[in-house]
């Protein structure tokens, strides 16, 4: 496999986690796309935001190709989880408009270097800083896909919506009655298994 072939595999999976995170912002209101539905505050657009900051960072500056915009909630010195929660002038256009633009940053950071091009993550300590464009668009996968699993749990906890992506929620094909039943049954089964801890 030749690296462009490679590079293309790659931009595959990580473009479609990218549009899976965005796809959970769909239909909502700007309230439910901020309401935090875990004790530690997950929400959708903060889920976004983070991923956003994140790339940026690990697609630019780790190759000394910093992305353009400043990202204040991802210095040194902002508040604890500044990344993960955008405030009231911090519109969801805003933040989606600046995750796409980091996209095409990351993208041409993919097209300029080779997948063995060098860089430094210098948050990775010393024996993890030097790493390959490779290593790190695999590692943005992961990340992107993490959180887009993130998202899906929040997006059902709002309004029950699942699925992997528009067009194949990769679910089966029950109606409500269907996955009450179902619930419930494993419901049972896990009483069965033991008492609740806590």
């Amino acid at each position: 496999m030749t690296d462009l072939e490679l590079k293309s595999d790659l931009r595959l999976y990580l473009q479609r986690a990218r549009e899976a995170l965005v796809w959970k912002l769909d239909g909502l209101s700007d309230y439910d796309a901020r309401r935090p539905l875990t004790p530690t505050g997950t929400n959708l657009l903060g889920v976004v935001k983070h991923v956003a900051g994140t790339e940026a960072g690990y697609l630019g500056d780790v190759f000394d190709r910093p992305f353009p915009e400043p990202l204040p909630w991802m210095s040194e010195d902002a508040e604890p989880n500044a990344d993960m929660w955008a405030t009231a002038d911090e519109s969801r256009e805003n933040i989606v408009g600046l995750y796409h633009r980091v996209w095409a940053h990351s993208d041409a950071t993919i097209d300029a270097l080779a997948l063995d091009a060098v860089g430094a993550v210098p948050w990775w300590g010393e024996k993890g800083r030097r790493v390959t464009l490779h290593r790190i668009i695999t590692h943005m996968i992961v990340e992107t896909n993490r959180h887009a699993g993130h998202a899906d749990i929040v997006r059902e906890l709002i309004d029950g919506a699942a699925g992997m992506q528009r067009g194949n929620d990769n679910l089966p094909q029950g109606d409500p009655a269907w996955w009450e039943a179902y619930r419930a049954r494993l419901e049972q089964v896990a009483r069965e298994a033991g008492p609740a801890i806590g």
